[in-house]
């Protein structure tokens, strides 16, 4: 595809938005060379991983591929048997870290999912934990390797730390003691990596030992007593033994890391070609962009369409098409009327559709290939090259003609424009000919009144214009395919305040011919006007309709449903009615027949008033079935957080902790007990503030948590601060947050050198109650935070 092309349609734009997307410097760069396939295979191919990538954003959330870095050099280094630095060596366990939390999120919820496009790529993912673990384990940061890295590390520093014990014991004895009166401070330094105290310079005589510096006035001389001198001297050796071990235990982990530099470099490529096709996928999101059917007929059908540089919620979407009933759309309306947008739009969808990237446009949207894309948009006059805007137009077009085929789309916009209309016109129509007879797709757009009559009386071209409201001064921005549009000067004119007897005299200077002409075309504006108008009552009309017959059929279904339901639970009732009806005479009948004609009448009595008790107790329990439970009389809207309230099934007191949700729950602390309830359980409950003689108010231990989770903030800001200062505050934010109930925080400590970030992982590692951290994803600021999880 021509370089030209690009950057007149903006597409290097669109590829500047798509590098923004990407989260790693190797996605981006991958990003940046992305340019139109011609290849359907390819472009499907394309099209295909960026529509999964896609689903897997709407299932999954957004992923971060931002640990991705160029190996190359590192890896070479360890093909020839090299030691990695401690950055280098870092570098790759965040690779293979980023990598395990990559093909965690590619792999599948359930096992009956078909694979995707993208499953062989988190498949081809090889985390290499091992390899990270130690990595991790010996190395803590970019300035610290972990005692426990090697024995012969740890026994090292063991040394070191009783021969600076040592040193400084005996040097503290020195300053408390006899020397004090000679010391310009009482305080122990270094100089030159060794032990040194500060001397007055008149007493430099009076302390034996070796003179290593001396301050800028010359007043204080820098001393190495000759009593430490030999402990300096095994502290030095002992330095040195350290950095050999250091040494050790990074050709070691080189080593370890050199017998996977295969997987290591696949990891990297893998990684960055998701980062690459995820940006893809979010762009699309961004753009509310659909996957584009592509056919090999060079027919575009393009419904929707929106460009991707306009501001979407203000875009009119227009609908294109060219190639299956005509080869030619020739497009025409007001200046400012969006002709030109039209046009770009149009290559644009091609170059984005072919470089495997979706469109914003409705679904089903059909872009074909096509090889090169030609545009003759924009003026290029030329003061040096001595162009005029007709010369720099024409010596576009020219070279157009010349390198343009079958398998080409040409957008010329205002075509034989620049000079006499009647000569600009005829060339138009040429050159649409000659187009036309090799076979060529065109758009053009042009004012001639020439081109539009060519286009309604030639079979293969066809009239577009962009709509303009005459009353407003306004462009509606509408495509509307099959229509000539007007250019509109006289009634733009007018409306601007143009004296009637210049439109009246300009009118005059109008053939007949054309007058009857833009006649025509008015009459045939206005019956279009009024048709769509027309249309747009009947659909809205039978919109209506089919709302009130779906209204009315679903009514009807719930009547049907409630009176079977009635009917069945009566007949129901009526029949348990019977059967104790019957029962009771039944058993009445018994007694009777039991007792004979010589029973007491005492007797008798007694069963009659044993079966109405029977028959009262039915009585009761019916009328008991039809009482209906008393509904609570709170309302969601009469809670608050921390209001008073009793549980009324539990008799307990306690405070709203949550808000209910739309079925009614929430949440209710009753002392060190949360418990889960409904609204219609609760009664609220009044109670007197009481204050203590300092005047603060004080509550019970349920409200006292709850406004402490209402005051401590899920996130902390630690930037500008140093290291003390942040430990301190991150120490009783911790323990505010925590005792909250907080389940994750996040610490704000920015990248910068990252002696901070290093410092608030370490701190983070000593707190009992954290259960973990980590650096943020792309979205929550990436290694300039850490988002910590407390124990629950």
């Amino acid at each position: 595809m021509n370089k030209k092309v690009l950057k007149t349609l903006e597409y290097n734009k669109i590829i500047e938005r798509l590098a923004e997307h990407a989260t790693s410097d190797p996605g981006r760069r991958l990003c940046r060379e992305l340019v139109p396939m011609d290849r359907l295979a390819d472009i499907e191919s394309a099209q295909q991983e960026t529509a999964d990538a896609l689903t897997r954003l709407f299932k999954k959330g957004s992923i971060s591929f931002g640990s991705t870095r160029e190996l190359g050099m590192s890896l070479k280094s360890l093909e020839i048997g090299s030691t990695l630095s401690i950055p280098e060596l870092l570098h790759i366990a965040s690779l293979l870290e980023n990598t395990s939390r990559v093909k965690n999120y590619g792999r599948k919820d359930r096992e009956d999912i078909p694979d995707d496009s993208l499953t062989p790529l988190f498949a081809a993912l090889e985390p290499l934990t091992q390899l990270s673990h130690e990595i991790c384990r010996c190395i803590l940061s970019e300035e610290e390797i972990s005692d426990d890295a090697s024995p012969g590390l740890k026994h090292v520093r063991r040394s070191m730390a009783v021969t600076t014990e040592r040193i400084r014991s005996q040097l503290n004895s020195m300053v408390n003691g006899n020397l004090h009166s000679c010391l310009q401070e009482a305080l122990i330094t270094t100089r030159n990596g060794r032990y040194c105290l500060p001397v007055k310079a008149e007493y430099r005589s009076q302390v034996p030992g070796m003179i290593h510096d001396q301050s800028s006035t010359g007043s204080t001389i820098f001393i190495e007593p000759a009593a430490v001198v030999n402990l300096n001297n095994q502290m030095r050796e002992l330095e040195l033994k350290e950095k050999e071990e250091i040494e050790k235990v990074l050709a070691s982990l080189s080593a370890l890391a050199s017998e996977h530099t295969v997987e290591i470099a696949e990891n990297q490529h893998v990684m960055t070609r998701l980062d690459f096709i995820f940006a893809k996928a979010s762009l699309a999101l961004e753009q509310n962009a659909t996957k584009p059917v592509f056919n090999e007929e060079h027919s575009i059908n393009i419904r929707g369409a929106r460009h991707p540089l306009l501001d979407k919620k203000k875009t009119v979407p227009i609908d294109i098409r060219l190639g299956r009933d005509y080869d030619l759309l020739i497009i025409t309306g007001p200046n400012t009327g969006g002709k030109t947008v039209s046009l770009k739009t149009t290559g644009l969808f091609c170059l984005m559709g072919q470089a495997g990237l979706h469109i914003p446009a409705q679904d089903r949207s059909e872009l074909s290939i096509f090889r090169e894309v030609y545009a003759d948009i924009g003026d290029e006059q030329s003061i040096e090259q001595s162009l005029s805007t007709f010369s720099s137009h024409m010596t576009s077009i020219v070279s157009i003609l010349k390198e343009a085929d079958a398998d080409s789309l040409c957008l010329f916009d205002e075509l034989g424009a620049g000079t006499d209309p009647t000569e600009g016109a005829a060339l138009a129509i040429a050159i649409l000919n000659h187009l036309h007879d090799r076979g060529i797709r065109t758009m053009a757009t042009t004012h001639y009144s020439e081109l539009k009559v060519y286009a309604l009386s030639t079979s293969f071209v066809e009239n577009a214009c962009c709509e303009f409201d005459v009353q407003s001064l306004r462009p509606t921005y509408r495509l509307l395919i099959g229509i000539p549009g007007k250019s509109n000067a006289f009634a733009i004119s007018r409306r601007l305040g143009l004296p009637e007897e210049i439109i009246d005299a300009a009118g005059a200077q109008i053939s007949a011919e054309d007058k009857s002409f833009e006649d025509l075309l008015t009459d045939l504006e206005q019956s279009r006007v009024t048709i769509e108008k027309e249309q747009q009552e009947i659909a809205a009309y039978r919109q209506e309709i089919e709302t009130l017959k779906k209204r009315l059929e679903q009514k009807q279904e719930r009547i049907d449903q409630s009176r079977d339901k009635i009917l069945r639970e009566a007949n129901e009732k009526a029949r348990e009615i019977l059967q104790e009806a019957k029962d009771t005479a039944d058993e009445t009948i018994r007694i009777f027949q039991k007792a004979g004609p010589g029973a007491s009448m005492k007797e008798l009595e007694k069963q009659r008033e044993k079966v109405r008790g029977k028959i009262s107790e039915k009585n009761s329990k019916l009328s008991v079935k039809a009482e209906k439970p008393a509904a609570s009389g709170l309302k969601p809207s009469q809670i608050r957080l921390g209001e008073s309230v009793r549980i009324v099934s539990m008799g307990l007191k306690g405070t709203v902790s949550s808000l209910p949700d739309h079925k009614g729950n929430l949440f209710v602390q009753c002392g060190i007990i949360r418990t889960q309830t409904n609204i219609n359980d609760l009664v609220l409950v009044q109670e007197k503030d009481s204050y203590s003689p300092g005047g603060a108010k004080r509550t019970g231990s349920g409200k006292i948590r709850m406004s402490k989770s209402l005051s401590v903030s899920p996130e902390i800001n630690l930037l500008g601060k140093t290291v003390d200062e942040a430990l301190t505050e991150l120490d009783k934010y911790l323990d505010d947050a925590y005792l909250a109930h907080l389940t994750t925080v996040r610490v704000v400590h920015g990248k910068g050198t990252g002696a901070l970030r290093n410092a608030v992982q370490s701190h983070l590692r000593k707190v009992k109650y954290v259960k973990s951290y980590r650096l943020g994803e792309y979205g929550e600021g990436d290694a300039g935070v850490t988002i910590v999880e407390f124990k629950s």
